[in-house]
């Protein structure tokens, strides 16, 4: 369930990513933010409910909510005109989650370095998310969008394909290749985002141990 769910997740954050990049605009982004952000808060409610208490599980689907609520944010503030700063240091909230979960794929009980580099990276885009609304650094909006974008690809869709597909693998090799990925999707977004003036928004954005 939660496969399906990262599918979705990389769907809205490439049109996030789009809608930072004046491409979509907010409102038509909204509807997309709606569906997938009730996805992940009704999602890990049904795996929490059918867990049988096991700490695990319960674990795994609790970082769901950081993005559900986020997307549903994100809607609230579009139709609703609120003022960003609330959804930026909620972002900031949800980066320091997503460092604590990224270090728990490399414990032992979960073994799984890829997911954990996706985890950090994921901390670092709500870190943007933070700059952008929560500290109104407007001249990261172009770079902040082009990562949200090209995260939505590689740490949202290509993973859940390959899981649904029983093509995933994990381990320290993919993780260091997991890792190198993002810092050349980090480069890529900095220099593209570069390539004009900072886009005129204030826009919100938006993002296993499961997923977002």
């Amino acid at each position: 369930m939660s496969n399906v769910g990262l599918l979705y997740v990389g769907a809205v954050l490439f049109i996030n990513g789009l809608m930072l990049l004046d491409i979509v605009p907010a409102k038509a982004a909204a509807a997309m933010n709606l569906f997938v952000g009730g996805m992940q808060v009704v999602f890990p409610t049904l795996i929490i409910l059918q867990a049988d208490g096991d700490p695990g599980t319960i674990l795994g689907a609790s970082g769901l909510y950081l993005f559900g609520f986020t997307y549903l944010y994100v809607a609230w503030n579009t139709l609703t005109g609120a003022p960003g700063e609330g959804l930026g240091w909620f972002s900031l909230f949800v980066a320091a989650c997503a460092v604590v979960y990224g270090g728990l794929q490399f414990t032992d009980s979960i073994a799984d370095p890829v997911f954990g580099v996706i985890w950090f990276s994921w901390a670092v885009l709500w870190f943007l998310f933070f700059l952008l609304l929560g500290r109104g650094q407007a001249g990261l909006t172009r770079f902040t969008g082009w990562f949200t974008l090209l995260l939505g690809i590689f740490t949202g869709a290509v993973p859940a394909l390959l899981l649904l597909t029983g093509n995933y693998a994990t381990g320290p090799t993919e993780g260091i290749v997991a890792a190198v990925l993002g810092v050349v999707i980090l480069a890529v977004s900095w220099i593209l985002g570069r390539t004009r003036g900072p886009a005129t928004a204030e826009r919100p954005e938006p993002v296993r141990t499961e997923g977002p």
